[in-house]
């Protein structure tokens, strides 16, 4: 005689037991992809941090090297200073001219001026010489007889009136007064200027008009910031000075030297 088959269910214990375990396997899932996902964005943010710092400083760079350049074949040719510099301000007004205007970031400004052809930047589809964000520059030829173009680029940092957001600017010569975004996320620009046979490097507001020629190598400094995080960080400013974030944004400074090539070789 075949026993008659009894169904049997689990016991509530059991199905409390498999509840708790379910939901340990899930938390356990959650936060190792909270955990994972946090890494992401942390490392994420620190390369776009790195990206702009690296990228600012050698735009900045690469014109600083330009500056007081002049081609061989020009000849007879007398301009301003290379550089002009504002401690917190921008540089204004015409080329030949120029004055400080006050910038809200606190950012230092530059306006560098050298003569430039086709060789020494890259042309326009015109043919044209180009300023810092590629646009073409008008030829002086009653100045320079058709030898070169004086070129004046001005970078400084300032915050989009369109995003928000800080952002290094350069206005060109191809486009007088209508500055350009270059690297987005760059708060601040600190520069400070060594001049021949000086023993430190001063700020703009320390050098006279005079003492510009005189300039032999930049100390360029940018702050960048990131997205925001999750709490306040430190970072080292500038002056390498240990400083708390005002908001949830990391932030990181990038600096580097840059000597004047043009410049630099009758120097002490």
């Amino acid at each position: 005689m075949k026993r008659p088959h009894r169904a049997r269910g689990h016991t509530l214990v059991e199905f409390l037991i498999a509840m708790a375990l379910g939901l340990i396997v899930t938390a356990g899932a959650v936060s190792l992809y909270t955990a994972q996902r946090n890494a992401f964005v942390q490392a994420s943010n620190t390369t776009r941090i790195r990206e702009a710092g690296l990228t600012a400083l050698m735009l900045i760079g690469q014109q600083l090297q330009m500056a007081g350049f002049v081609p061989a074949d020009v000849v007879g040719y007398h301009a301003a200073p290379a550089l002009f510099g504002c401690s917190g301000g921008r540089p204004t007004g015409a080329d030949d001219s120029l004055a400080c205007s006050t910038l809200s970031t606190g950012s230092d400004g530059v306006a560098i001026r050298y003569v430039a052809d086709v060789v020494s930047t890259w042309p326009s589809s015109s043919g044209q010489v180009s300023d810092c964000v590629g646009q073409a520059v008008k030829s002086s030829d009653a100045v320079l007889g058709g030898q070169g173009t004086p070129v004046v680029n001005r970078y400084f940092a300032n915050v989009s009136g369109s995003t928000g957001e800080p952002e290094l600017y350069c206005a060109g010569s191809g486009n007088a007064g209508s500055a350009q975004p270059l690297v987005e996320g760059v708060e601040r620009v600190r520069l400070r200027y060594w001049l021949d046979g000086a023993a430190d490097a001063v700020n703009a507001s320390a050098v006279s008009a005079e003492q510009w020629t005189n300039v032999v190598a930049v100390d360029v400094c940018v702050l960048v910031r990131g997205a925001p995080q999750g709490q306040r960080s430190t970072y080292v400013d500038c002056d390498g000075a240990s400083t708390l974030g005002t908001d949830l944004r990391p932030r990181q400074v990038f600096s580097r030297r840059v000597a004047l090539r043009n410049r630099a070789a009758g120097s002490s």
